[in-house]
């Protein structure tokens, strides 16, 4: 017989509050690995981490109150190539006087890009040859835009070149660039990608080595000066719109097949 004067056992805390305070603590290491591991356009450059946690993590009072706040732009470089600094090709008339000087093509074309993703709400910056921008220069990607050769060299030497570095830190994002471009510019104008004449100069580009390592960038000669002459500069938003349209597949993350990688031309 059990003694009337024993003193209960304590009970053991219900398990029902242990699960309670685990769920939020949860659920913010869930939360916390997405945000670190899960890449968006978005907030890729986003300049104050702190702050973007600070919004996330605080209740908000009107439903996806998160969604609708601003972001910042994108920042996006656009380098019209030899703009500032020479002519690049020259292409000369019958008589021997000049008749179009590629840099003039890089820059309309550059300009035509950059109010096209202006209008899509990104921030683009056009940049010159050797820009003192481009020191550290910082972006989601940076485009330098050029041409090939005025002279004639073969009945093949039309179409189009993309390289990116070859000292790129994040290899799968520069190809995904690459291949954007390389994709969305030949559907576009319905040029061939002349990838046997990629030189190890495009792979080198100098912009390559002053931006910040952490930009993913790319060159495209958008066609010859020569056999391709009649697009480049008769149809030049058509050629615009292909290197935007790259660009916004980049950025999108669109669904496009890598480009393998060129054997370099000497």
């Amino acid at each position: 017989m059990e003694s009337t004067n024993s003193t209960p056992e304590p009970k053991p805390a219900p398990k029902r509050r242990i699960v309670n305070a685990f769920i939020p603590t949860l659920g913010v290491a869930i939360l916390l690995a997405t945000l670190f591991t899960a890449w968006t356009p978005n907030s890729l450059f986003a300049s104050n981490l702190q702050e973007q946690l600070r919004l996330i993590l605080t209740p908000q009072a009107v439903p996806n109150a998160i969604a609708s706040t601003s972001q910042p732009q994108l920042h996006i470089g656009i380098v019209a190539g030899h703009n500032g600094n020479d002519s690049g090709a020259v292409c000369l008339d019958e008589n021997g006087e000049v008749d179009l000087k590629e840099a003039d093509v890089n820059l309309e074309i550059a300009e035509l890009v950059k109010k096209s993703l202006i209008a899509q709400g990104f921030q683009v910056d056009l940049l010159n040859e050797f820009d003192t921008r481009l020191n550290g220069y910082r972006a989601v990607a940076l485009i330098s835009i050029h041409n090939d050769s005025c002279e004639y060299i073969n009945d093949e030497a039309t179409g189009f070149k993309v390289a990116s570095s070859l000292e790129t830190r994040d290899v799968n994002r520069a190809q995904r660039l690459t291949a954007c471009l390389v994709d969305r510019y030949q559907r576009a104008t319905q040029l061939t990608f002349h990838s046997g004449s990629i030189t190890a100069d495009m792979r080198e580009y100098h912009a390559f080595s002053e931006i910040d390592p952490n930009t993913i960038t790319a060159i495209i000669e958008t066609g010859f000066l020569n056999l391709d002459r009649e697009i480049l500069t008769q149809e030049t938003e058509r050629v615009a719109n292909g290197v935007t349209q790259g660009i916004m597949c980049f950025i999108n993350n669109e669904s496009v097949l890598p480009t393998p990688m060129p054997t370099l031309a000497p």
